[in-house]
């Protein structure tokens, strides 16, 4: 499949992954990609501050496929906090602003006098140079995209890497002099100043954006921060991850009951049995039929986890309700937020069944957190109904074991848990179900059902064409459009579904999937004909950003 490009380089700040972005940059030792969350007692820790970059999470993904536990803080947090966390590194990352913005965030000087190693990129470096008496400009040419970089003394953060290498660079600010003590290692041909190191205090800053994959030796550059400079050990794998949460679960439910929201999906499933090996029978998953789901799912669900993992399994039908709670709602908010209270209202219902269970498990990601507005200066882009649609007076204090990790982390912990690579692999699949996928208009059973057939239709023919394992995900969407066609001589008013492709790393950015023109063809036709209430058929070729994955 091709390769992941997924660009925003609006007001200065960029994210773009590749399918196997950093899967050979960190060969010398074994780069376990999978993070404790958190609460856990991680000796090694680097700190990244977000200075309100949409994607200053993709610094803290990269320094974890080096075996590195990273943590994302607010730009705004204090020294004495920081202390307190005793990290071995910090990173000040990109971000939206000019630094000369009024109300621009700003960099705290205690945080440079920690005594631990700091790399300023992008905004950050341009930051890090204003406070020590650098020269920052305003440029009259932006410098947006692949650029050259010219290194004239790779000093001891460049070392090793070509004279000249590409680049990603995402600002308008430019840096004209380095800060007194700090040697200028490179320029590019719009900035006079692309890279800086003052080595005896151990303070660094890039101007060009090393997390993407656009910049070829930007994993090397954070390595080498990470590994010669920080000195950290990249000790951290899948099974610290599992030891640390059974830990922090044990710690915290004692001998009270829990109660899991499983869906079936790898996120629930993996946070299941990362909390059923924490506290065993305390924990019982409850699995609700909304009748959002796919074709014949709900049953592979109950029989995956009642019979192979031999979980405690409660299977509610509950098609009815969440169709009531749904008729008539349109906006997408809406429907999450009716879907992610009644889920609440089910989990309540069961719970008093279940001798007072007090802990709700849900598999909640750090992707979800950031689309839900949960990082700072980060705009809510939709509200996940794990994580923006739960009502507030909700009678459990939620476990989220899985809050700090990325999806391909995730899977990662599945494996080792022994999660069936079926499921591990499995691809994601929204909360909230179909009804985010009707779009438009309120999510009928008619509806549903057409949808649900289109979706089976084109999961068979993508298995069939050996595509399932290299797509983030595919699935219909079913708008709230009829349109005119000729079906059998006659004249049609028919509705239409969209195929929507993805290839992605982590789903922070994705790009559509260039499926072979003869399968669309097959996929089409075979909804079409078998499926009465629709006449056309269209393809989605949008990327993320702009757009998200889903619809809605």
């Amino acid at each position: 499949m091709a390769e992941v490009a997924s660009l925003a380089t609006g007001g200065g700040e960029i994210a773009a992954t590749g399918k196997d972005a950093g899967s050979d940059v960190c060969s010398a030792h074994e780069r376990p990609r999978t993070p404790p969350g958190a609460g856990d007692l991680a000796s090694e820790t680097v700190v990244v501050l977000d200075f309100g970059g949409q994607y200053s999470q993709l610094i803290a993904r990269r320094v974890r496929e080096c075996g590195v536990f990273s943590e994302l803080l607010p730009h705004d947090t204090g020294a004495e906090s920081l202390r307190a966390r005793a990290p071995k590194g910090l990173i000040l990352s990109g971000g939206p602003a000019s630094v000369y913005a009024p109300g621009a965030p700003a960099l705290d000087r205690e945080l440079l006098e920690l005594g631990i190693p700091v790399l300023g990129i992008c905004y950050g470096m341009q930051l890090l140079v204003m406070e020590l008496g650098g020269q920052v400009e305003a440029a009259e040419i932006g410098e947006f995209g692949r650029s050259q970089l010219t290194v004239s003394q790779p000093g001891r953060l460049l070392a090793g890497l070509p004279s000249e290498q590409a680049c990603w660079m995402s600002h308008r600010d430019i840096v004209l002099r380095g800060p007194p003590g700090f040697a200028e290692l490179a320029a590019s041909s719009a900035s006079p100043v692309a890279a800086v190191e003052d080595e005896g205090r151990g303070l660094y800053g890039i101007q060009f954006h090393p997390e993407v994959v656009h910049t070829p030796y930007g994993q090397q550059i954070l390595e080498t921060f990470l590994r010669d400079v920080c000195e950290c050990t990249a000790t951290w794998t899948p099974t610290n991850f599992i030891e640390d949460q059974v830990a922090a679960i044990r710690a915290r439910v004692g001998e009270g009951r829990v109660i899991c929201g499983l869906s079936g999906g790898v996120d629930s499933s993996v946070a299941a049995l990362l909390v059923h090996r924490a506290v065993g029978d305390q924990l019982t998953c409850v699995f609700v039929d909304h009748g959002l789901m796919r074709k014949d799912e709900g049953q592979q669900v109950i029989s995956a986890f009642a019979d192979h993992f031999k979980v405690d399994l409660v299977a509610v039908d509950a098609e009815r309700r969440f169709l009531e709670r749904l008729a008539g709602l349109t906006d997408p908010e809406a429907k999450r937020k009716a879907i992610g209270g009644e889920f609440i209202r089910v989990f309540e219902e069961q719970a008093a069944q279940l001798d007072g269970a007090r802990y709700l498990v849900q598999g909640t990601l750090y992707s979800d957190v950031i689309e839900s507005g949960g990082s700072t200066g980060a705009d809510t882009i939709k509200s996940h109904h794990n994580v923006g649609g739960l009502p507030e007076d909700m009678d459990f204090e939620l476990i989220e074991p899985l809050r700090a990790l990325f999806k391909d982390e995730v899977r990662r912990v599945g494996s080792e848990l022994g999660l069936p690579e079926r499921l591990v692999w499995r691809q994601p699949f929204p909360g909230p179900g179909l009804a985010i996928r009707v779009v438009g208009g309120p999510a009928t059973k008619e509806k549903l059902d057409t949808l649900r057939e289109a979706d089976a239709i084109l999961q068979d023919e993508i298995r069939q064409a050996g595509l399932y394992g290299e797509l983030w995900q595919s699935f219909c969407v079913l708008p709230d459009v009829r349109t005119v066609g000729v079906q059998g001589d006659g004249r049609s008013y028919g509705q239409l579904i969209a195929i929507r492709a993805v290839t992605s790393d982590d789903a922070m950015t994705a790009d559509w999937a260039r499926l072979p023109y003869d399968l669309l063809e097959q996929i089409a036709s075979r909804m079409i004909n078998e499926l009465r209430e629709v006449n056309r058929v269209v393809l989605d070729i949008t990327s993320k950003p702009p757009g998200t994955i889903e619809w809605e």
